[in-house]
């Protein structure tokens, strides 16, 4: 009952948040516009408090928008089969199949033996593995398979802290690597498609934010390690041996890298294959379930598959679109024209601030959902390179560190009981602020000259 009384108590606090905002609203945009604000507003709310599950918020844009006239059905609900899904979809079944096979132990396992087994070699090694394991399976998933490995490497509680955050950090900093790594990154290729923009290549995408990611991924491991040089710890080595199934995932998983770099476009010397990346990454997930294969079983192993995130995706999507068709993305961008006028480094600096500091206090989904088309609009307006500050503003979304709202790896090291939030916002501040340099250092000087 107490539980019960809760939940409508932050149902409630969601209508009265947006019924606040939609009336603060009016003063500045169309009544439609206004309604929207409301809406998003009260989504927003509810996906913060808890106020019911995810997924069921996720799917309420689908009764929400046709019903007060942002969007029509078809135009809402197509949202919700956008190709960008099918990829995560993909993506999903190949991390399922590496969890279920324990995969992921083995090549944790290796990467810790390159590193001593003192307090700094470890926090590097967590740190690198959870990055690199995130490029390939997502970053929320890749925190759950080793926070609870983490926690069980020492009994010091300054060292539980510092291997929970290197996870976390490890797994923000590492999501980035590839399109499919975290959600942000394929809210970003799924609205560039919507606007005709020309995706990036999943090589050309990694290519151009590994520089990036691991520079930050090294600052992540050093900053860190400061001050436990003088705890000591052991940690026994595993010899393991590859078997039948953890062999045949890995083989799979390398014929994908394979098709995917055969399949990007290298101007102008290959036009690549044409192929639809998105369908490549689903048909190697879907190939799991195959009778030779034998990994993956649908009555058991689809339980598995997160479709509260697929259905996030979906509502991430129809804001994006409800912003372009009710004008509230014009009409934002107009308002924040005024800041057209600064450089173009400062004006990148702006935006990378506005998204990393925004972010702690709300979904980084949600957040770049909204602000993506917002920015898109200001760029075309103010004739800035489009691409790029969207890009920008991606990255932005997931370095983030400093409170546990704002990444889905951030809540997981939290709720591990072995950080306090004093501790998260401690070191997230400092990593905040040299993210914020780093992105706009190399987008300004190296991916400028790419886009």
């Amino acid at each position: 009952m107490q539980t019960t009384l809760k939940q409508v108590k932050k149902i409630l606090f969601a209508f009265l948040i947006g019924g606040a905002f939609f009336g603060l609203a009016l003063g500045f945009f169309t009544h439609q516009q206004s309604i929207l604000v409301g809406l998003i507003a009260f989504l927003v709310t509810l996906w913060t408090n808890g106020g019911l599950p995810l997924a069921i918020v996720s799917l309420l844009p689908m009764i929400l928008f046709p019903m007060f006239g942002l969007l029509g059905v078809k135009a809402t609900t197509m949202n919700y089969s956008h190709p960008i899904i099918y990829l995560f979809l993909g993506g999903f079944l190949l991390a399922i199949a590496v969890e279920k096979i324990e995969l992921h132990r083995y090549i944790a396992d290796k990467i810790l033996g390159f590193f001593p087994s003192t307090p700094r070699g470890i926090i590097f090694s967590l740190v690198l593995t959870s990055g690199l394991l995130s490029s390939i399976l997502s970053n929320t998933t890749t925190t759950l398979l080793l926070i609870s490995i983490a926690l069980f490497l020492s009994d010091d509680v300054r060292l539980k802290m510092r291997f929970a955050l290197a996870i976390a950090y490890g797994a923000n900093v590492g999501g980035i690597i590839t399109p499919i790594g975290t959600p942000p990154n394929l809210i970003l290729y799924g609205i560039m498609n919507d606007k005709g923009l020309e995706t990036l290549s999943f090589f050309k995408w990694v290519g151009m934010v590994s520089p990036l990611a691991f520079v930050m991924l090294i600052v992540v491991g050093f900053l860190l390690s400061i001050g436990v040089s003088e705890c000591k710890i052991q940690r026994d080595k595993v010899k393991h041996i590859l078997d039948t199934k953890q062999k045949k995932v890995l083989t799979l998983l390398g014929a994908l890298v394979l098709t995917l770099f055969v399949n990007a476009p290298i101007k102008p010397y290959w036009s690549g294959l044409g192929m639809s990346e998105p369908l490549i990454l689903l048909g190697f997930g879907l190939m799991l379930f195959l009778p030779y294969l034998n990994i993956l079983d649908w009555d058991e192993d689809s339980k598995k598959v997160p479709y509260k995130i697929m259905f996030l995706f979906g509502a991430g999507f129809s804001i994006a679109k409800a912003f372009g068709a009710t004008g509230l993305a014009d009409a934002v961008a107009n308002d924040l024209l005024a800041i057209t006028d600064l450089s173009p480094i400062i004006l990148l600096l702006v935006v990378a601030s506005l998204i990393t500091f925004t972010t702690e206090i709300t979904s980084n989904t949600a957040l770049i959902s909204i602000m993506l088309p917002v920015i898109y609009a200001i760029s075309v307006q103010s004739g800035i390179n489009t691409t790029l500050f969207m890009m920008v503003a991606t990255v932005c979304a997931s370095y983030a560190f400093m409170l546990p709202i704002a990444t889905a790896p951030n809540a997981i090291a939290m709720s591990s009981g072995a950080v306090k939030v004093s501790d998260m916002i401690r070191y997230g501040v400092i990593l905040n602020f040299i993210g914020i340099a780093f992105i706009v250092l190399i987008a300004e000087y190296f991916w400028k000259g790419l886009l």
